[in-house]
Formats: C-alpha cells, sequence, structure tokens
C-alpha cells in the first residue's frame, strides 16, 4: 500500500512541477507549485518525517507561495492565453492525491505506539527535537549562513520596493 501510495505521490509531483514550468499563466504555475509542495508532504509522511511534512505544508505550501501569489498580483503580470489544461482532470487528480494523503496520514497516526510516545521515542527521525538537535550541532554554521543570506535578501527587497516609491 505504501509502494503504491509513493508512486501515486511521486507521480503526481513530477507531472505538476512539469505543469507549473510549462504554465504560461503565473497563477495556475503558483497553483501546480502548491500542489506539488503537497505531493511531497505526501512522500514526508510515507517516510515518517511528519516534523518535516508539515512545515512542506505550513512554511513552504502556506507562507511562501501566499506571498508568490502576492507579488505576482503586485507586479499585475499578465496572463497569456495558454492551452486548455484539462483542469477538471487536475481537480480529480489532486482530490485522489489529498484523500490519499490524509488516508495514510490517519492511518499512520493510528498505528504509533503509545509507549514509545510516552518514553519520548528512541527514534528522533522526523521529530522536532531530532531536527533541532542535527541543526544545531551538525548544521550550525550553514543554518547561520542561511539566516544571514535570508536577511540580506530582505534588506536588498526592501531597498528595491522603497526606491520604486521614491521615484
Amino acid at each position: 500500500m505504501q509502494l503504491l501510495m509513493f508512486i501515486l505521490f511521486s507521480f503526481g509531483a513530477v507531472v505538476s512541477a512539469l505543469l507549473m514550468v510549462t504554465s504560461k499563466k503565473p497563477v495556475s504555475a503558483a497553483m501546480n507549485l502548491i500542489f506539488t509542495m503537497f505531493c511531497l508532504a505526501g512522500i514526508y509522511v510515507l517516510l515518517n518525517a511528519h516534523l518535516i511534512a508539515a512545515l512542506q505544508i505550513i512554511v513552504y505550501a502556506g507562507a511562501i507561495m501566499v506571498l508568490f501569489l502576492f507579488v505576482i498580483m503586485l507586479l499585475n503580470v499578465q496572463e497569456k492565453e495558454g492551452r486548455a489544461m484539462g483542469s477538471r482532470v487536475l481537480a480529480q487528480l489532486g482530490g485522489i492525491l489529498v484523500v490519499g494523503f490524509l488516508f495514510i496520514l490517519v492511518a499512520d497516526l493510528a498505528s504509533v505506539d503509545p509507549e514509545l510516545v510516552r518514553a519520548g521515542g528512541e527514534d528522533l527521525f522526523g521529530t522536532v527535537r531530532g531536527v533541532a538537535l542535527v541543526l544545531f550541532t551538525d548544521f550550525l554554521l550553514p543554518f547561520e549562513i542561511a539566516s544571514i543570506l535570508l536577511l540580506a535578501a530582505i534588506v536588498g527587497a526592501v531597498i528595491l520596493a522603497k526606491r520604486r516609491i521614491d521615484d
């Protein structure tokens, strides 16, 4: 069952990524990217990395894609006439994948051993503690470099936006 769901999520991720790249409409491309992120979150759930799956949906599919859509609308990017992409078929495929994702999530959560949870769990893979432990010990320098790069990008975006207002 897990292999079938893995194949289904992988196929959905690849197809929606291809549709995102080939789409002429920016909003459609962003929506396909969101669908790709949901498929990746399903794969993370299959790998018992529930924290990464939740972060994938909350941070990437939620916050960052909202910013992408805001920028698309702010820049008033004109949508070109694209080909009919069978949005009804895509919506049905998306519905099937979302239901499959929820089914796997519920089945996986139901199979969690309460004794293991109560004992704190010996396997930290995919947990908040496990991710924090690796992030702040083994990967502290790349984490700090990434935070500095993000801060520089934010400052650059503010400076570019302010210059446009002053003109």
